[in-house]
């Protein structure tokens, strides 16, 4: 953005331990002459975006192509919808088109030989991704981070490594209210080894009337149960609320009492800074298709911190867990790959890496850093007019509860809002405008502005129509 603010964004606001995203709000305001409130401030914003280019490299639905909207609501048909669930689904990166034709066009011409030659040759086009991986999530090399399989056939491979239960160290700590897989994962796993749910799951919960687990808390339960607590399995941030956990602070604290700890990054990775080696995590796994933009049910990623590689744990195994000069040689037993590719199983798909490519290609076009300072704003800036709205139209009652944590540092890009009308009602009513976002039972819709195509404008052109919707909603 520009000069005058150039502290406040390109050199990370994220870094900032004082944050006060309205003054810096009003502060971009003032330098405008306008009112924060207004379509005057997010265009101005837009316009002093340095990122503002990143956009062009997305596609975006349109208004006619959505099959909820009701185009008797829409001035044109042909404009690009409101789109807010990134967090969900990322949006589809033009180059992905080319890449697979690419992948497609190797194989009709080269038939076998695919498998060595081209762009995403299929033997190897795994390794493609490391380096950028490396980037995302903090590791220390690529022998630490591995691109395979899906989100929960990664943990189900890690848990059989990494939780290896005893007489007395055998429960499994999660969050209240985990992704549903990720409770289906590790209960399944507690059975596996014969324990019930009952018995082995110890379940993180909220104060009563809140909504945020608080770090204190949880730092408190692994205390006391630490003793018999064989691994620590949290989101790294809440699918449900959007809360980021500190994952430094609770996986020293659960060291410290003999457990391994582990991370589901899916709705961390690309949206939050990450330093998982730096922070001492055992193992982690995402996904790829949210904030990384490789398309639904796209290939997942693994880490494991190197201090782990010569632990000689059990594992599955499968042919492509062989080094890379050796695996060809068809041994009967295996010559293990360094680190976390010795967990893959078989030959990565090229179609998948190409798509996961097209996506990790903006990341390292624009820039991490440059990504999370506009995220900030852009967050920031919604969480004020949703607050503003509240004010505007409620009085002293609320429309709006924003259950996300207010400081920055403790949240991605995602705010979960609650509604004092049916939430189900409100989301019908948007999705008829055109606007795409989510809502979570029993009462959450997710918001969440995604830096690297999402403009000020599509924040408050969402404004816009929720204030209508919600004028309509009181009548």
């Amino acid at each position: 953005m520009n000069k005058s603010h150039n502290s406040d964004t390109a050199n990370g606001i994220q870094h900032d331990q004082d944050i006060d995203l309205t003054n810096s709000l009003r502060k971009w305001a003032d330098s405008f002459g306008v009112t924060l409130e207004s379509s005057e401030f997010a265009a101005q914003m837009d316009l002093a975006d340095p990122l503002r280019e990143v956009r062009s490299n997305f596609t975006f639905p349109t208004m006619k192509d959505l099959p909820c909207v009701d185009l008797s609501l829409i001035e044109k048909p042909d404009e690009e919808c409101i789109y807010l669930c990134g967090n969900s689904l990322g949006l589809k990166p033009k180059r992905a088109d080319a890449y697979q034709q690419e992948v497609l066009n190797c194989w009709a011409k080269l038939g076998v030989f695919t498998h060595f030659t081209g762009r995403f040759p299929a033997a190897k086009c795994d390794l493609l991704v490391k380096d950028s991986l490396v980037k995302l999530v903090g590791a220390e090399n690529t022998d630490e981070v591995v691109c395979m399989n899906g989100l929960t056939v990664n943990i189900h491979l890690l848990l059989i490594s990494f939780y290896r239960p005893t007489a007395t160290r055998y429960k499994i700590m999660i969050e209240g209210h985990a992704f549903p897989s990720d409770r289906y994962a590790v209960v399944s796993q507690l059975n596996l080894h014969g324990y019930t749910e009952e018995d082995g799951l110890i379940i993180l919960q909220t104060r009563p009337g809140e909504h945020i687990l608080r770090t204190e808390d949880i730092l408190a339960s692994i205390e006391k149960h630490g003793e018999h607590v064989a691994v620590i399995f949290l989101s790294g941030v809440h699918y449900y609320t959007g809360q980021k956990f500190d994952i430094e602070t609770i996986t020293k604290s659960g060291q410290a009492q003999g457990c391994l700890v582990g991370w589901d990054l899916a709705h961390a990775v690309g949206n939050v800074e990450l330093k998982i080696h730096d922070w001492n995590v055992d193992f982690a796994c995402w996904c790829t298709y949210k904030y990384l933009n490789s398309g639904a049910g796209g290939i997942a990623g693994v880490f494991i911190h190197q201090k782990h590689h010569h632990d000689n744990r059990p594992k599955f195994c499968g042919w492509w867990s062989n080094r890379e000069d050796t695996r060809f040689e068809m041994k009967h037993s295996v010559d293990a790959a360094a680190g976390a590719d010795s967990y893959r199983l078989c030959n990565p798909p090229p179609a998948l890496v190409a798509l996961h490519i097209a996506g990790l290609e903006i990341f390292e076009e624009a820039g991490m850093d440059r990504l999370l300072a506009k995220q900030y704003l852009l967050t920031g800036y919604l969480e004020h007019l949703m607050d503003h709205l509240a004010l505007s139209d409620a009085g002293e009652d609320k429309f709006v509860e924003i259950i996300t944590p207010r400081d920055p540092r403790q949240r991605g890009t995602q705010l979960s809002v609650m509604f004092p009308f049916s939430v189900k009602d409100i989301h019908e009513r948007l999705e008829k405008r055109g606007v795409v976002c989510d809502v979570r039972l029993p009462s959450v819709m997710r918001l969440a502005p995604t830096a690297s195509y999402n403009t000020f404008t599509d924040v408050y052109r969402f404004f816009t129509v929720l204030k209508q919707v919600m004028i309509e909603c009181k009548m």
